[in-house]
């Protein structure tokens, strides 16, 4: 695994939800609130929303859809929610469709940021639409240099284009360009377009495997801070 020093980073990219928000625990919240139900009925709810998003991004993906954009597909799933547990009050509903832009931040993720972007350029890059990262940042007090939506290539990662779409805003080239996730399989995208990488343990998330190889594995924003001050 390289040390700072064999690394030169000119700019920071990060993963938002999962890795600068609590995206699940989020998510739980809504649907507790919205079927008024304890944690016992909210988990196959979760699933199921899950499930869906995940299905439909896969589908788009493959062409088998054309592309919808994180607002799209959180309405789908909170309707088939609704479905499923008897939801009928709309204003309920929308509620719910919207639970991506009221996500709490991590603990660390406010001053990491802040502390990061004392020293290089820092930019979020997000399966969510633009609209619900212009409000998830608002929310979630995260203060990016500038935010990236999938959106803008109509892409969800790991295609290519999402990843290519940050390098471009950096202006530098990709080897110099750090992506920082709490998911393995957003990394191992962003290796594919020759970036950096750097894993931050977080609650939640898709842990390395064996035959990662990721530049670095940080258990906080703050530890990746102090790595990255001797390059």
């Amino acid at each position: 695994m390289p040390g700072a020093d064999d690394v030169d980073i000119e700019v920071i990219v990060f993963d938002v939800l999962g890795t600068m928000v609590d995206e699940t625990g989020g998510l739980r919240a809504a649907l507790a609130e919205a079927v008024s139900a304890g944690e016992a009925a909210v988990e196959p709810l979760l699933a199921l929303w899950r499930e869906h998003v995940e299905h439909e991004q896969r589908r788009i993906a493959a062409g088998d859809r054309a592309y919808a954009d994180s607002q799209v597909i959180d309405r789908e799933a909170a309707e088939r929610v609704a479905e499923r547990a008897g939801l009928s009050d709309a204003a309920a509903v929308g509620r719910l469709a919207t639970a991506s832009q009221r996500l709490k931040p991590w603990g660390d993720s406010g001053a990491g940021l802040a502390l990061l972007a004392g020293r290089f350029p820092v930019l979020g890059l997000s399966h969510a639409s633009r609209n619900t990262l212009l409000r998830l940042n608002a929310y979630a007090g995260l203060r990016w240099h500038q935010a990236l939506s999938g959106e803008e290539v109509r892409a969800y990662k790991p295609a290519p284009e999402v990843y290519r779409l940050a390098i471009d805003a950096a202006r530098c080239p990709a080897e110099r360009v750090l992506m920082v996730a709490a998911h393995a399989w957003d990394l191992r995208g962003a290796q594919a377009v020759g970036m950096r990488t750097a894993h931050v343990r977080r609650p939640v998330g898709d842990l390395p495997r064996g035959e990662d190889s990721f530049d670095w594995q940080v258990e906080s924003l703050k530890e990746l801070a102090d790595v990255l001050a001797t390059a």
